[in-house]
């Protein structure tokens, strides 16, 4: 019987899960097992987009409905209700259960990158789903951090807060971008933060990884921080993806 997964958010041209999925299910031999993309305009579109497709067994869940997606599941996985941000749905038997994988993903790829033996104070770019992920991870790490967003009652600080004072920078040598600023098509975009301020003492980590040197990347590497993309921190997501639809 043939079984469909697939990926929805808001704009899903950009990711390459289609990619590594269509190879792995051909490495693998897996002839009726398909992975599509999924553009929804608003998330209610799941309702419908659930009921038609046939043989839907498993999503991957993008920007923006990793918070908004919970209200559509019959079940959460404790850790992701803990997390409060769902990107990964399992469908069997009509019951549809939300996982989040990002964590794990985050941890798993920061752990190994970060030099042991450095103390670390971050500043995480965005607060949607994606950051409280990395949120849960940090806090796993025992590494403090600052939340930055738009509006001022959603993070510690604002990005004007950062202008202001640009020691909040300077004493952050760790920064990560989980926001879709850069993400292609929009690759002119970036995080509005001063990056004169940016040092080689810096890590900076960018959830995006298309493309793979966004401009926030290009503007730390120009000042001798140590970079790194999300292209790693994907395909570990999508491995423990394929485990939970699997299970």
């Amino acid at each position: 019987m043939e079984k469909v997964f697939g990926l929805i958010g808001q704009t899903v041209s950009h990711s390459f899960s289609k990619s590594y999925f269509d190879e792995k299910f051909f490495r693998e031999g897996l002839r009726d097992h398909h992975y599509e993309l999924f553009p929804l305009n608003d998330i209610k579109e799941i309702e419908t987009l659930i009921q038609d497709t046939k043989g839907l067994s498993g999503l991957n869940v993008t920007i923006p409905y990793k918070e908004q997606v919970m209200q559509y599941l019959d079940e959460v996985d404790p850790a992701a209700k803990k997390i409060g941000a769902v990107n990964v749905i399992k469908i069997k038997n009509g019951i549809r259960k939300g996982f989040n994988t990002d964590m794990a993903a985050f941890y798993e790829t920061i752990e190994k990158w970060l030099p042991k033996g450095k103390t670390f104070h971050a500043l995480i770019l965005g607060t949607g789903g994606s950051s409280k992920s990395v949120q849960e991870a940090l806090i796993k790490l025992k590494i403090p951090y600052k939340l930055v967003s738009r509006e001022a009652s959603k993070g510690k600080y604002t990005y004007k807060d950062l202008e202001k004072k640009p020691r909040i920078i300077n004493d952050s040598n760790l920064i990560i971008n989980t926001t879709p600023l850069g993400m292609h098509p929009n690759t002119n975009s970036m995080p509005p933060i001063d990056y004169e301020h940016l040092t080689p003492d810096h890590f900076v980590y960018d959830l995006i990884y298309n493309p793979a040197r966004t401009m926030f990347l290009q503007k730390a590497e120009m000042r001798g921080s140590t970079a790194k993309n999300g292209l790693e921190m994907l395909h570990v997501q999508a491995e423990k993806s394929w485990s939970i639809w699997n299970n």
